[in-house]
């Protein structure tokens, strides 16, 4: 196990998400809301 901390990490430096990827995410962080009602959280999914 100590071996595995020891190396050196490879580094992958081209992580480029396409571009459905990001318009999915934007979609379902816009449509998300979240609700406070005293102790409870409820999050709502408005499409």
């Amino acid at each position: 196990m100590a071996k595995l901390y020891s190396e050196c990490p490879q580094k992958n430096n081209n992580l480029n998400p396409k571009e459905e990827t990001i318009d999915f995410l934007l979609n379902y962080s816009k449509a998300l809301t979240v609700i406070h009602c005293n102790k409870w959280k409820f999050e709502a999914l408005l499409n």
